[in-house]
């Protein structure tokens, strides 16, 4: 028997590889999602845009959690956020937000101390 040496290829290997890396992807998918090519290929399409635009809504999400935080613990201490905020530029602290909320709840007489100072700077005192 003798084989067509002009028979036209169709990336075998390759479209298997690629099939199989999406397949992977797709694992932890129920039933179709997982299953079947093209669903699974527009639900990791979906996915892809929906973990794009949360790790950038999670940047903004925890900023928003540390001056709530930093707010609260301003507030304790006689100020308001924006006060101790500008304080804190006038007397030349550079503490950034996620810091100030860690002192905030982890150590409230080092935040008291930053306050202070942010007053003092203010002329609060």
């Amino acid at each position: 028997m003798k084989v067509a040496s002009n028979m036209r290829t169709r990336k075998g290997s390759a479209r298997r590889q690629a099939k199989r890396r999406l397949f992977q992807r797709a694992e932890g998918y129920v039933g179709g999602r997982r299953r079947l090519y093209r669903t699974a290929k527009e639900n990791l399409v979906r996915a892809g845009r929906f973990a794009y635009r949360d790790r950038r809504r999670k940047r903004r999400e925890f900023r928003r959690l540390w001056i709530i935080r930093v707010n609260a613990a301003a507030r304790m201490n006689g100020l308001r956020y924006s006060q101790l905020i500008d304080g804190l530029i006038k007397a030349q602290v550079e503490i950034d937000r996620k810091q100030l909320a860690e002192m905030a709840v982890n150590d409230p007489v080092g935040f008291a101390t930053v306050a202070a100072a942010a007053k003092a700077a203010l002329g609060l005192s």
